[in-house]
């Protein structure tokens, strides 16, 4: 099942992070010792190169945010399909209200000829007694993920988001323009998706240790997500109490 790669998953893609956290923080011990340079003979690095350098950490930072969510939302619909054993009666009010949104297409703007075939194929699913179809929950636009938005489809999902107080408190204090990390990963990764910054803007007035604070910040939230993510699937809470394995 999709969810016991999830922490492995995260992991991975963290330690691509750190692995050029660790760059970064190497080119900044080198520089105060001068322009830092590749190899004995090579190029300097420039302190607008350095900067562009520092910008992609938001990118980096926002593809593990994205991925993560994604991830988990697939990992309760999979563990839904599994086996086909469960029927869309079974799964609590929360999780069927996405699958009926998805089967019955509710989210799309038909007309009354593909409504009624819509509305047709989904009676014809529970007069049969089938087993759940396969669905997806709805993620929404890309470029939407921070805190407020995990949080938001963990209530729809009736997921209990359980973050430790140290994690949350680091995730919702301000950070840089008063936003929390995530927040501003968010932003920063927008502004350089749509144009509005340049990358050696979105590095300006930063040190790969702020970065490395940044990281960690958003790691240990993310962990913990992960973490109630799992445990709602474990559980199976996505389905009814009477209908909830021993």
């Amino acid at each position: 099942m999709i969810v016991e790669a999830l922490g492995p998953a995260f992991e991975e893609r963290l330690g691509e992070i750190h692995s050029y956290l660790a760059l970064l923080e190497g080119v900044e011990a080198a520089a105060r010792s001068g322009p830092p340079r590749i190899g004995p003979d090579g190029a300097h690095i420039t302190a607008q190169q350095q900067k562009i350098l520092y910008s992609s950490v938001f990118l980096q930072l926002y593809n593990l945010v994205e991925a993560t969510v994604v991830k988990c939302l697939d990992a309760i619909t999979d563990a839904a399909l599994v086996s086909g054993i469960w029927n869309p009666g079974d799964l609590t009010v929360e999780l069927r209200r996405e699958w009926v949104r998805v089967t019955a297409r509710t989210h799309v703007d038909l007309n009354y000829e593909h409504r009624l075939e819509n509305a047709l194929a989904l009676c014809d699913h529970l007069v049969q007694s089938l087993p759940v179809s396969r669905f997806s929950v709805d993620k929404g636009g890309g470029g939407n993920w921070d805190d407020g938005a995990i949080e938001a489809v963990a209530t729809r999902l009736g997921c209990r988001l359980v973050v430790s107080p140290d994690a949350y408190s680091a995730i919702k204090r301000p950070f840089m323009d008063d936003l929390g990390p995530l927040r501003l990963v968010k932003r920063r990764r927008n502004s350089l998706a749509h144009g509005s910054i340049s990358f050696a803007e979105c590095g300006e007035n930063l040190t790969a240790g702020d970065l490395r604070d940044l990281a960690d910040r958003t790691a240990s939230y993310l962990r913990e997500v992960v973490a109630a993510f799992q445990a709602y699937i474990d559980r199976h809470e996505y389905l009814l109490p009477a209908r909830r394995p021993a």
